[in-house]
């Protein structure tokens, strides 16, 4: 069940976020002065397969894969970094962020799962 962390650090450079999290998931919220949602991450499949949905009220939608640098040669793991992956099963990641986020407020997870719509319709 995604559950607020409260320890998040604030920096004034990037306005206010909130972050939820479980063993599976984590949403990331970014808020802008007037604490308006200015966009959010929805990471998912921690510890199988990650990927990361992006949405930015000004920059769109991104889906990605999160390449943990584990796969370089030995000695040598990388800082894990995006890579792009435009492929997402929206519905079954719908439904598996709506049963993990019964503690987030109901208009967070409304725009969620609204977004998570729009991106698969824009992506076809």
């Amino acid at each position: 069940m995604l559950r607020e962390w409260k320890g998040v650090r604030q920096r004034p450079d990037e306005g206010f976020r909130r972050w939820f999290t479980d063993e599976e998931m984590d949403l990331i919220v970014w808020y802008d002065s007037d604490r308006r949602v200015k966009g959010f991450q929805l990471c998912y499949g921690k510890q199988t397969d990650q990927h990361a949905m992006t949405w930015l009220s000004r920059g769109g939608f991104t889906h990605a894969k999160v390449d943990d640098g584990e796969s370089r040669p030995i000695g040598s793991k990388s800082t894990p970094i995006l890579v792009q992956d435009g492929h997402i099963d929206s519905e079954r990641l719908t439904h598996d962020f709506v049963s993990r986020a019964t503690e987030v407020e109901e208009p967070i997870r409304n725009l969620v799962v609204k977004k998570l719509g729009q991106f698969v319709e824009q992506v076809g």
